[in-house]
């Protein structure tokens, strides 16, 4: 086998990854460990067909029978994945429209440098992983266009569908365009990548400002809730002491009669009485930060009031590595959806929280009647506003360089299991780089 053959092939095999990867990546594909398995087997399929037809059949019927032994078989194995019809398909072309830079970029080094097909198939690979990894970070936003219509898919799947079918009618099926320099024919198809390629950033920065405007929203909501129910619990004190005030003139008045008659053990009963219902009403102190103590606090009462069984472990101290407005969004939200969740009663909720060594560690556990929906790996709530933490602890990962009070950036790792009618909530696990 020859050089040439040899840099052919191993850009066949890479250009062939380039379109799979690219193309999962675009569909809304929850990938477990049985969706990996299945894709990494159906690619392994897709390229044991292609031998067969390159090496087995005829090479020259390869690029003729392509969009039949890898287009299709792909497509198809994305539909069963995703369960979605349209989507994989626009997909597909989508990521087909992609490969073109690679193409448009090997011509015309070789028309700057007077090279030949070795040149074209060398710098193809070159270019292959990082044109992979550019156009992976605009995925997001070519998936947050499946959740609009038909209509809108359609209308965004119009232009690599038109360039398709261009494609494989003027280079693969006839010689319309064999005459023209190759640089020169593909230069239009290049620009048109581009130009889809530039409204997909745009898209992308549109989604991301949207997402985060709506996580500006949920945390507000969720902080303008708390102090609500902080006023509350502050008016409920308010109206217990003003209460306390107008009977201790009746208390000291009846301790003085008993003094005075010398009943001494029925004073003494009194005051016990007292005391213990001052010790019932005190705020109970579940650590040592004050704004997580007063989110478990109001949130122990709101469970006792509804008949759920509380129990909490939370050793956290004055100064955490997180911001209170975060800390208060993460607690408030996750307690609110265990609690919303709970509604039998002998339901429960277990809360354990702590911070080691510059980490902050939050489990909440909570019975479960019916099944946790999850999308793209994350659980989903179908309440307006109870999402806050879940995204904000993204935020947080993607960031990366959230900066805490010792200037230490972030990170932010999620766990979410859901088994036996029971749901944990693993959110978020805090690290700060360089702390074991």
């Amino acid at each position: 086998m020859t050089a040439d053959a040899i840099l052919y092939a191993c850009n066949t095999v890479a250009v062939g990854l380039f379109g799979i990867v690219l193309s999962a990546a675009f569909c809304n594909i929850r990938w477990t460990r049985r969706n990996v398995c299945c894709m990494v087997a159906s690619t392994l399929a897709i390229f044991l067909i292609q031998g067969i037809v390159y090496l087995g059949i005829d090479p020259a019927l390869g690029p003729y029978l392509y969009p039949l032994h890898t287009h299709l078989p792909l497509a198809i194995t994305l539909c069963l994945l995703s369960h979605e019809r349209l989507w994989p398909v626009i997909s597909v072309l989508t990521a087909y429209l992609c490969c073109q830079l690679r193409r448009w970029l090997a011509l015309v080094c070789v028309w700057a440098f007077s090279g030949g097909d070795r040149m074209q198939y060398a710098v193809e690979l070159i270019v292959t992983l990082p044109l992979l990894l550019l156009l992976l970070r605009t995925a997001p936003a070519v998936r947050s266009i499946s959740r609009y219509s038909v209509t809108v898919q359609c209308q965004f799947g119009c232009t690599p569908a038109l360039y398709y079918a261009f494609d494989y009618l003027t280079r693969v099926y006839t010689n319309l365009l064999a005459d023209g320099d190759p640089a020169v024919v593909e230069f239009m198809p290049f620009v048109c990548c581009v130009a889809y390629l530039m409204f997909l950033a745009r898209l992308s920065k549109e989604q991301e400002a949207r997402a985060h405007l709506e996580q500006l929203q949920n945390s507000l909501n969720l902080q303008v809730g708390q102090a609500v129910r902080e006023i509350e619990a502050l008016r409920e004190s308010q109206q217990k002491t003003r209460a306390y005030r107008h009977d201790l003139r009746h208390h000291l008045q009846y301790l003085s009669g008993c003094l005075e008659n010398g009943q001494y053990e029925q004073a003494q009963r009194y005051i016990h009485e007292i005391n213990a219902e001052i010790e019932a009403a005190r705020v109970v102190t579940y650590c040592e930060n004050e704004a997580a103590n007063l989110i478990f606090s109001a949130f122990a009462a709101r469970a006792e009031a509804q008949g759920v069984k509380f129990s909490l472990q939370a050793v956290l101290p004055h100064i955490l590595p997180i911001s209170e407005s975060d800390l208060c969004v993460l607690l408030s939200n996750a307690l609110e959806n265990a609690l919303h969740a709970c509604k039998e009663a002998d339901d429960s909720i277990e809360v354990q929280t702590y911070e080691r060594n510059g980490k902050f560690f939050l489990q909440v556990v909570n019975d479960c009647r019916k099944a946790v929906r999850f999308e793209d790996g994350i659980p989903v709530t179908d309440r307006p506003g109870h999402c806050g933490a879940v995204w904000r602890a993204l935020q947080l990962l993607r960031e990366g360089g959230k900066v805490c009070p010792a200037g230490l950036p972030l990170t932010a790792k999620l766990h979410f299991m859901s088994f036996w009618g029971r749901f944990v909530q693993r959110r978020p696990f805090f690290m700060l780089p360089g702390v074991s």
